[in-house]
């Protein structure tokens, strides 16, 4: 993981689907996986994996499923599975987890943290 920036926002389209109060921010974190390579994690909150950039390789532990993910393609990643993604071609596959805290400041801390340990500086600002 070359690049990795974190969004912190709050999804207006949140506001239809529950009440105000019950509205949380969301964690976007966006990084590249690079042409040959493939990255491993175990996911510790559920998140949406998106693809942008090239097609994507992806497997779970748990699964003896493989599943190719075209560019603008989602897949929910439960709490817990370890997934392995890599890169289809000769471009970098781009990729945003998008997370929904849920009302734990120790939930966040342990989102951050993980991201963190893939040895990707998350607060350093993207270079575009």
């Amino acid at each position: 993981m070359d690049k990795a920036c974190q969004q912190f926002t709050d999804d207006e389209s949140l506001c239809f689907s529950r009440s105000q109060e019950e509205r949380l921010p969301r964690i976007v974190v966006h990084f590249e996986v690079q042409p040959g390579a493939t990255m491993s994690w175990r996911v510790e909150t559920n998140t949406e994996l998106f693809v942008q950039g090239a097609r994507v390789w992806l497997t779970r532990a748990a699964s003896p499923y493989d599943h190719w993910l075209q560019i603008g393609e989602t897949f929910r990643l439960q709490r817990g599975e370890r997934v392995w993604v890599s890169a289809d071609g000769h471009v970098p596959a781009r990729i945003a987890l998008t997370t929904h805290p849920v009302g734990s400041k120790r939930v966040l801390a342990r989102v951050l943290a993980r991201f963190a340990s893939l040895g990707a500086d998350i607060f350093a600002p993207s270079a575009r």
